[in-house]
């Protein structure tokens, strides 16, 4: 008799929790397999400080393979789910379409970026969801103050020192208290001609920074990032954003060049494909965390509306805190339905919360006991070497160097600007020549951050209806697709390469192959976290994928279709804009350019 077949979409703190779990109880009695983007587990809350250059990317990034023993890995996104079938349709990460057959489907797939209808947002924001976009921050933040400590004009060199970050909860204060510090360890070893300092504002339309947590915790926070001398304007946010500056709310206008968008998040929609009953962008399940009425269906972390036994009435949160319990129980109950042990229920105990402001400055409230300080530093750290799964050593060893060494501010290069456009379906993977993506407004319901921003509403008016999807622009350097690239080779004669043939969505098409299916009306958000499948399916049903050529061969002369056409309307290069290709009076590229 085969074995049964358990597959888990997304490898997040729900996702990883539940394979981790599962491996254990099963003990070699099911065949479990985990489709994700990436092949790793990204802890989020340690994101900040990557950013800030504390910690090395790699520390926050856990080996999936390496730590999950007896657990497949299948790297790609879903593009449809088919529940009558019991198959998962994905594509991998060149192009490559597959199936995976299962008994038993979790679906983890997290949370994507909030982007509210504020005009100019996402074409000058940019969000703090992956690694790529804690990667581009220190590496822009980097570039702006060095190239304002060069500048003579005192206009310039406020624009380029000026960063702003719209959310203040968890992860805008997190990014505000450590960005301040890094930036004036940058000023103290390289003084500004101006005599100028670099200024941080911390912008949201609530009452007072960090709302989830206690007051005390609050105030705390606050005082910490006013010593830093972070602008903290509460009941404030972002109008109008440009490429020169913000306009907010009260009618101020500031010049800046940097603008961090961390609102908040919603549910991934490939929960909204199945037609099955949601709660606010959430799949609705039983406190077993089983969809009613699909005994193989489970749902865990932020996807899933998981009744709260505690507070009748009432969802649990979108917090890292609960998404690893879910993983947990949720692994317990699929084992319990191949009759392995016994069903549980969900029921929580909150544990507190810990912010880290930088340095040895925290706030926190473990166990509900209110802490601030070098103690309540202390705890924040320990309390991550504790919940990260892996690299414990190596992130306390970086924390130690970090104490007695100073930190390397230097621009990589490996992240540009339209790799990580705020609108995109999986901010953990940047954006790459020849993988186009689909991108829609964002009309859904309000979400919270991964762990713990709640996203607010906000003025403004509708955003455009075409926003860049991270492609290069017409005729901006960086627009021809790099060699052996999913989107091919351009092609002979041509300096960009043709542009994409659509399919008859009018969505671009890269070596042949649909990322997206067609989509039943009008343009629909942006997806993330692991596995997608677009709207519009109905319950029991695989999304539907228009017939399509398959891909260039290796002995084919130049593809036909050698990657999407880039937006018009993409923003004005910056320095951030990747420079071209090198020509040759031969009419070739130069050696090694991509």
């Amino acid at each position: 008799m085969s074995r049964p077949r358990i597959v888990i979409v997304g490898a997040g703190f729900a996702g990883y929790r539940t394979a981790r779990t599962l491996s254990r109880l099963t003990r070699h009695q099911a065949d479990i397999t985990v489709l994700n983007p990436t092949d790793y587990f990204l802890y989020l809350p340690l994101l900040p400080q990557v950013a800030a250059g504390i910690l090395e990317p790699r520390r926050v990034s856990v080996s999936l393979s390496g730590t999950l023993p007896h657990v497949r890995l299948v790297l790609g996104e879903a593009d449809g789910i088919d529940l009558d079938g019991h198959t998962v349709h994905y594509t991998g990460p060149e192009g490559e379409e597959g199936t995976l057959p299962f008994d038993r489907l979790v679906l983890a797939a997290g949370s994507v970026n909030k982007l509210l209808p504020v005009p100019g947002v996402a074409e000058h924001a940019h969000g703090f969801r992956g690694l790529p976009e804690a990667l581009y921050l220190r590496d822009h933040v980097t570039r702006q103050v060095e190239l304002a400590a060069a500048a003579d004009d005192r206009a310039e060199c406020a624009a380029r020192c000026t960063f702003v970050v719209v959310g203040a909860g968890y992860t805008g204060t997190e990014v505000a208290a450590h960005g301040a510090m890094y930036t004036d360890a940058q000023v103290r070893r390289h003084p500004m001609r101006t005599g100028m300092r670099p200024r941080w504002m911390l912008l949201d339309v609530a009452p007072r920074v960090m709302p989830e947590m206690d007051e005390r915790l609050s105030r705390t926070a606050e005082r910490v990032l006013r010593q830093r001398g972070v602008d903290v304007r509460m009941g404030t946010s972002v109008k109008e954003a440009t490429h020169d500056g913000v306009l907010l709310t009260d009618g101020t206008s500031v010049d800046t060049r940097t603008l961090v968008w961390c609102v908040g998040v919603r549910p991934d929609p490939l929960v909204e494909s199945l037609g099955l009953p949601m709660e606010r962008g959430r799949l609705l399940v039983d406190p077993h965390l089983q969809v009613p009425g699909r005994p193989e269906l489970f749902a865990c972390g932020d996807v899933a509306a998981v009744p709260d036994l505690n507070q009748p009435g009432q969802y649990t949160p979108m917090t890292a805190q609960h998404a690893w319990r879910h993983g947990k129980v949720c692994a317990q109950n699929v084992a319990a339905s191949l009759g392995i042990g016994k069903r549980r229920a969900y029921r929580h105990r909150d544990l507190g919360f810990v912010v880290d402001l930088g340095g040895v400055k925290a706030a926190a409230n473990p166990l509900g006991l209110p802490m601030s300080g070098p103690a309540a530093g202390a705890v924040t750290r320990g309390y991550h070497l504790a919940a990260m799964p892996g690299n414990r050593v190596r992130v306390a060893a970086d924390w130690l160097l970090d104490a007695v060494l100073p930190r390397q501010a230097v621009q990589l290069g490996l992240v540009r600007s339209w790799s990580v456009p705020l609108e995109s379906s999986s901010p953990e993977v940047a954006r790459v020549p020849g993988r186009p993506e689909r991108t829609g407004k964002d009309t859904g319901p309000t979400g919270n951050r991964p762990h713990g921003d709640e996203a607010r509403s906000q003025p403004g008016g509708e955003p455009a209806k075409e926003q860049p999807g991270g492609e290069p622009a017409k005729d901006q350097p960086g627009g021809e697709p790099a060699k052996n690239q999913p989107g091919g080779e351009p092609a002979k004669g041509q300096p960009h390469g043709e542009p994409a043939k659509r399919s008859q969505s009018g969505a671009p098409r890269a070596s042949g192959k649909p990322r997206r299916a067609g989509e039943a009306a009008g343009p629909r958000p942006a997806r993330g976290g692991s596995g997608k499948a677009p709207r519009g399916t109905g319950a029991g049903s695989a999304a539907k994928r228009p017939t399509a050529p398959s891909g260039p061969s290796r002995s084919a002369g130049p593809p036909t279709d050698p990657g999407p056409e880039p937006p018009a309307n993409q923003p004005p290069p910056g320095p951030d804009i990747a420079p071209g290709p090198v020509k040759r009076t031969d009419g070739r590229a130069a050696e090694g350019d991509s």
